[in-house]
């Protein structure tokens, strides 16, 4: 969750002048807060349920459109091939794959993978997001070897939760996500109910019903603003070449 300034500023391992996450004894993206434990995991390969609306087959981005930073859309153009489709947005650009239809509470899957030529460290280590409602972000993150921020770190609710245990695979190999997702509730601009939120990683539990704080921010806290009963998916540009694959979703 960086824009390109900040992008350059950002430090690898963490902050010390950052306020502290509500409900918890750690600043956002503390660079003294417990990585967690490192344990080896495969991959979950789902074929989508009889009653998945399917996102993304291999084959093309029907389902998807583009949008910039600053809202502006466009026909999904990035690459699809083997398979897969893979962030390819001009270099300087920003362009996030949103779905044409919007979720609510959901079930979702998707794989992803940060390609072995990736070299950036920290935050450049082959970044994006899975973005429910277009802003309560899970992220995606070479977290094998990399290291960075513990709520940074690939599968934590950026800058909010890290995960509970790394299930990263290595590079040059596919992860996968299954997250079951309760949106929040509004009674008008009023938040009645918050966001929950689990993840599984490679077939690991790594959030139980987590509570979303707000949406994803970048050194800061950023409270709820009311919004819609569903909103659009989003995969998130961060400039890096990540792909997705095998993405359905099912409405709760």
């Amino acid at each position: 969750m960086l824009s390109v300034a900040l992008f350059a500023q950002d430090s690898q391992l963490g902050y010390t002048d950052t306020p502290l996450i509500p409900g918890q004894n750690w600043k956002v993206h503390d660079s003294s807060r417990p990585h967690p434990a490192k344990i080896a995991a495969r991959p979950v390969l789902s074929a989508p349920p009889a009653d998945a609306d399917v996102l993304f087959d291999g084959k093309d981005l029907s389902k998807w459109r583009m949008k910039s930073r600053s809202g502006e859309t466009a026909p999904a153009n990035w690459k699809v091939q083997d398979g897969y489709v893979e962030i390819v947005s001009p270099k300087g650009m920003r362009w996030n794959l949103i779905t044409q239809a919007a979720y609510g509470d959901c079930q979702l899957h998707l794989e992803w993978l940060i390609p072995a030529s990736e070299t950036g460290k920290g935050q450049a280590g082959g970044n994006s997001g899975v973005e429910l409602m277009s802003r309560y972000e899970i992220q995606v993150l070479e977290s094998h070897e990399n290291k960075t921020y513990a709520d940074g770190q690939a599968a934590s609710l950026y800058g909010q939760w890290p995960p509970m245990v790394n299930a990263s695979s290595p590079k040059g190999q596919w992860n996968s996500y299954d997250i079951f997702f309760e949106a929040p509730r509004f009674d008008g601009e009023k938040l009645v109910k918050p966001g929950y939120v689990s993840v599984v990683h490679n077939g690991v539990l790594v959030h139980h019903r987590r509570e979303i704080l707000g949406p994803a921010a970048h050194r800061r806290n950023a409270p709820y603003k009311a919004h819609a009963a569903e909103e659009p998916l989003s995969l998130q540009d961060h400039g890096h070449p990540v792909r997705y694959r095998n993405i359905w979703i099912r409405r709760l």
